[in-house]
């Protein structure tokens, strides 16, 4: 193998304005850590196309909602899987990555989700409530979400037509997400404030937070990457799943004590060094079966 350290592309938009997060500085915090193991550089969204060739393997981050550029991410997309470049995480989650058809799959299936049906002929199948949560099927970071009366319903006969979610509102107590790299559990934290979604603290996850956690972690089947399960504590005291975040999960480590902060880099930096020493393999062992 190559003595040459790994050359790592990292996405990321700097200057993206989310709501109550700061994508940068937790970029140019983790940028800073791994620099010491890879020769790195970070690159915007829409030029990741145009320079990944050069490097070892692209790691997505804090790219924002692909919504804003779909054309631009859709050709990256073809191309990397085209090339069979090394992107972390890799391109075939079956979550966020692919849209939201999954959470419609999975209450389908009976699994704790939040119910979720996208046409109005199926809208008996969600449980009674007060107010229901509608948002777009193809949405992210909230953008287009509703919420409507019950007696709001009525209206939805035009738009519920497979391109919107639709679901209960839920009155939860609070949210909280679980953070994996690979499959290993990282850290948890949550919104004691249902009002205040990214004021986080850390949580003690227990035994039955992880069993429900692993679950969806299971279900996806990704061998390398990070991913964030979000789930909201329903009034009868059960997890639901509100979200699988699998393409560029903001991780929130500004909450966490600097121990584990520190202990999420290092689980961070050996699952991508993993993932691009076996990249590295694979090409060396191509190259041998290639006749000069």
């Amino acid at each position: 193998m190559s003595a040459a350290r790994p050359r790592v592309l990292y996405v990321t938009d700097l200057a993206y304005p989310a709501r109550g997060r700061r994508y940068g500085d937790e970029d140019v915090f983790l940028t800073s850590r791994l620099r010491e193991h890879f020769d790195l550089a970070l690159c915007h969204p829409l030029d990741a196309a145009a320079l990944m060739d050069a490097y070892d393997a692209v790691v997505i981050r804090n790219s924002g909602p692909v919504l804003g550029y779909q054309k631009e991410y859709d050709a990256f997309r073809a191309r990397a899987l085209g090339s069979g470049a090394r992107v972390y995480n890799p391109l075939s989650g079956k979550a966020d990555m692919a849209g939201k058809q999954y959470l419609l799959d999975l209450s389908a299936a009976g699994f704790p989700v939040i119910p979720t049906v996208d046409r109005a002929e199926d809208l008996h199948q969600l449980p009674a409530a007060e107010r229901y949560v509608v948002k777009p099927k193809a949405g992210a970071d909230s953008l287009g979400l509703r919420i409507l009366p019950a007696d709001g319903l009525a209206g939805l006969a035009g738009l519920a037509d497979g391109t919107v979610l639709i679901q209960p509102c839920v009155d939860f107590a609070y949210e909280v997400s679980f953070y994996f790299v690979d499959d290993d559990f990282q850290y948890a934290l949550y919104a004691p404030d249902p009002e205040r979604r990214w004021e986080l603290r850390p949580y003690a996850a227990t035994a039955a937070d992880l069993e429900f956690a692993r679950h969806f972690i299971d279900w996806n089947g990704l061998d390398h990457g990070i991913q964030r399960v979000d789930a909201c504590r329903a009034p009868d005291g059960e997890l639901l799943l509100v979200e699988l975040e699998d393409l560029n999960p903001y991780l929130s480590l500004d909450a966490l004590p600097e121990e584990d902060r520190d202990a999420f880099v290092t689980a961070l930096t050996a699952s991508l060094s993993r993932f691009v020493h076996a990249a590295q393999r694979t090409q060396e062992a191509r190259e041998t079966l290639i006749p000069a």
